[in-house]
């Protein structure tokens, strides 16, 4: 998995796929996430602040040195929300 090449634990993605399959709480990430664009995604200080919002969400504390791993990772996928591709190859990445 690419994201544990990051440093990103699979027992905190585990974790936080757990949460998601909660309707409340995928709301709130969906309206989080609703509207970002290719470059709000590459922009270092709105992904990190975008991390802190969703882990607050989650309920999740994450580490400083967490929450950069995260974000090196988010930056290092060149995600484009309205690109079907990229949403497909995150979603295997993540099942």
């Amino acid at each position: 998995m690419s994201y544990q090449q990051y440093g990103i634990s699979p027992q905190l993605v585990e974790r936080i796929k757990l949460k998601m399959k909660n309707p409340l709480v995928k709301e709130r990430i969906k309206g989080l996430t609703q509207g970002l664009t290719k470059a709000d995604l590459q922009n270092s200080v709105k992904v990190h602040q975008l991390v802190r919002t969703a882990s607050g969400i989650l309920n999740e504390r994450l580490s400083s040195v967490q929450e950069q791993q995260i974000v090196q990772f988010v930056l290092a996928q060149r995600i484009d929300p309205n690109n079907t591709f990229h949403l497909i190859k995150l979603w295997g990445m993540f099942r």
